[in-house]
């Protein structure tokens, strides 16, 4: 093999939050969400990209039935703070009129990206409107107007990536969460 031809070895970023960690706590926030709407149908809104993951990881333990929504929402771009400017890339394709609402964000941190997300969807009628969030930053909070009802773990203000979490596109893939300094 050439000098050219190596593989290029993919940088791991170190472990924060384990893959067993996370499963846990995805179960138990299940458990909490189960507890508060029974047998009610709720929406599901996943916001993209980040997400995806922990949506589908979340989906899996809610008991009562679920309609899928995803809603694309950009505040990063490629930088690792938020630009505290929110873009709407996809929206829903059902009406929210009278529904049981979750927002499921894959992380918190300034609140801009979730403060806005709720004034959107509150115009829309909803029945009720939770939300549930893996990842929460508290000292990143830019809203502190903002409540999240369902929050996996409080971490500070560090990039971390993985379990959906990117940076620039990459590491979505990683089974836990990692830290980039």
């Amino acid at each position: 093999m050439s000098e050219d031809q190596k593989p290029v070895k993919f940088f791991e970023p170190p472990v924060y939050l384990s893959e067993a960690d996370i499963a846990t706590r995805v179960r138990e926030l299940a458990q909490r969400i189960n507890e508060t709407y029974g047998d009610q149908e709720i929406t599901a809104i996943c916001t993209l990209k980040g997400s995806v993951v922990f949506y589908s990881d979340l989906l899996r333990h809610l008991k009562m039935p679920v309609v899928c929504e995803f809603l694309g929402v950009s505040s990063y771009g490629n930088h690792t703070e938020s630009t505290g400017e929110v873009k709407v890339t996809l929206d829903l394709n059902e009406p929210l009129t009278g529904r049981h609402v979750l927002i499921v964000e894959d992380i918190v941190d300034t609140g801009l990206t979730l403060s806005y997300l709720i004034s959107y969807l509150k115009v829309k009628n909803p029945a009720s409107l939770r939300t549930a969030a893996l990842l929460f930053k508290p000292e990143a909070l830019k809203s502190p107007e903002l409540r999240i009802d369902y929050i996996g773990f409080e971490i500070p203000n560090r990039f971390v990536v993985g379990y959906g979490l990117d940076y620039a596109e990459k590491f979505r893939g990683l089974p836990y969460i990692g830290t980039l300094n």
